[in-house]
């Protein structure tokens, strides 16, 4: 669901997301509104994409593996440069994700953490 509504933010039109499980699913929203997606989170259940929409790189923080991969996605399809901190989230579902989307042509570069 998290990978489909970045997607729907660069498809032409709208698209309904109904999410009937989990009603934390679509909490991430606010980031790619941020980054300058049209989202109307309705409930905690549906949300309205508009697009396409031209996203603007962001701070972000990855809260789980699901959105932390949507924001990752997102990150490259902005224009800029984003930075996504609690990584080992999006580490913890996809090994070695840096290397497999560098490798297509990504520009994905891992900053140390800093104590």
């Amino acid at each position: 669901m998290s990978i489909a509504i970045v997607t729907a933010t660069q498809c032409e039109g709208m698209v309904l997301m109904f999410e009937k499980m989990f009603e934390s699913r679509m909490f991430f929203v606010d980031k790619l509104i941020g980054m300058g997606a049209r989202i109307v989170l309705c409930d905690p259940h549906r949300a309205v994409i508009s697009g396409p929409a031209q996203l603007r790189g962001s701070r972000l923080e990855s809260p789980d593996i699901r959105a932390g991969m949507a924001m990752l996605i997102a990150a490259m399809a902005a224009d800029g440069t984003s930075t996504i901190n609690n990584a080992q989230q999006i580490e913890r579902g996809y090994e070695r994700i840096d290397e497999r989307l560098n490798a297509i042509g990504a520009r994905i570069k891992r900053i140390p953490a800093r104590d």
